[in-house]
């Protein structure tokens, strides 16, 4: 296996990754009913036993995420959680709230009520696609970074990567392009989560709420969606040549997925999948939009992935050096390292096998107010 091959390789698992996390992140859109006043409590606790049993999931998948990112790339681990880290510790701590609220809302020693955890519970499916969504934005239109390898053979100063900007990864908020890219997710975890407790719950009315999201939610997602695209594939992109330099060129996204058609193909076919969804959700009596939806994010975030690292793209750009730019080869591990991880990614499609026995086995009763008022073993 050649250098070069396991890079790919590697890069192409971050996407998967990747597109799983987003798709699994229905749980924090899902949450947001929390706080619709239609619904009683008994129904928001049979939504929140709903995600209740996937949160972890989509938390091992966040966590999995970021260690494959310092295992494989470890420069931009370095890079982008070492300077921006007040957007991820943004992100941790919602992800925090997220797993304090579920275990504590109902517990007898509760003294802040469990609205308050419901509160916690909202804010994590604001926040965490939203800031999610805006630093993946940051791969199209840059960071605040300088990197210096040299200088870690300074003994008074081994820094590698030096962040120009006092904000830490919070001005990408004001970015309006990469915060189009986190309003899109937000709104597309919202329809996720529709779709899933659509699917999951048995109940008319909740039902009901769920199809009246859908159709209130769809409208703003593809506007933001739809604008980030337009201006992702109008904008100029960050080009690596063969020597491992970087220059602005023209139309450099559209270029990508006009160079790489089976990536355009992937692309077009999660667009329609995910539109396919909204539609059974919103407009049928269907309740299975969750699955071609869902299917689809993981296409389309995948091939996003692509667009924005293969193609001599620099995945992580500098805007104040563009020599420091990161790529998939000035940034990853070493030869060795990506060859033992390659042989233990052999293992990824036992424990997929198991994610989806647990799901089914979770999944194959639906949420029902008898089991809720039955049981106490509920969140």
């Amino acid at each position: 296996m050649s250098y070069i091959f396991l890079q790919n390789y590697w890069w192409f698992l971050i996407a998967l990754l990747g597109g799983l996390l987003v798709a699994l992140m229905f749980v924090q859109g899902a949450n947001l009913h929390l706080g619709n006043r239609t619904l009683s409590d008994l129904q928001k606790r049979m939504i929140l036993n709903s995600t209740g049993r996937k949160w972890e999931l989509t938390f091992t998948t966040l966590v999995t995420f970021g260690g494959a990112f310092f295992a494989s790339f470890p420069l931009f681990y370095s890079t982008s959680f070492g300077g921006a880290y007040w957007v991820w510790i943004l992100i941790l701590i919602t992800f925090v709230f997220q797993a304090v609220s579920y275990e504590f809302q109902h517990k007898k020693e509760n003294l802040i009520g469990s609205q308050a955890f419901r509160v916690f519970l909202m804010i994590n499916g604001i926040l965490a696609p939203m800031l999610i969504g805006t630093a993946v934005g940051t791969f199209f239109t840059g960071s605040d970074f300088t990197v210096n390898k040299v200088a870690i053979t300074d003994p008074a100063a081994p820094v590698i990567s030096t962040w120009g900007s006092g904000w830490h990864g919070l001005e990408a908020l004001v970015n309006y392009h990469a915060l189009l890219l986190g309003c899109s997710l937000m709104f597309l975890t919202a329809v996720l989560g529709s779709l899933y407790i659509l699917n999951n719950v048995e109940d008319p009315k909740i039902h009901t709420e769920m199809r009246r999201t859908i159709k209130l939610t769809l409208v703003p997602f593809l506007l933001f969606f739809l604008a980030w695209l337009a201006l992702l594939l109008l904008r100029p992109g960050y080009a690596v040549d063969q020597a491992g330099a970087v220059t602005l060129e023209k139309f450099k996204y559209l270029h990508n997925f006009l160079e790489m058609p089976a990536v355009l193909a992937a692309f077009l076919a999660g667009v329609v999948l995910v539109l396919l969804g909204f539609i059974l959700g919103a407009f049928t009596k269907s309740r299975a939009g969750f699955w071609p939806a869902g299917i689809g994010t993981v296409l389309v975030v995948m091939s996003v992935f692509f667009v924005a690292g293969y193609n001599g793209t620099a995945y992580y750009p500098s805007a104040t050096d563009l020599q420091s730019s990161l790529t998939i080869r000035n940034s990853s591990s070493s030869r060795f390292t990506l060859q033992v991880m390659f042989w233990v990614s052999m293992l990824i499609p036992f424990v997929v096998a198991y994610i989806a026995f647990a799901w089914h086995a979770m999944d194959r009763k639906k949420i029902t107010s008898a089991e809720i008022s039955g049981t106490p073993h509920k969140y």
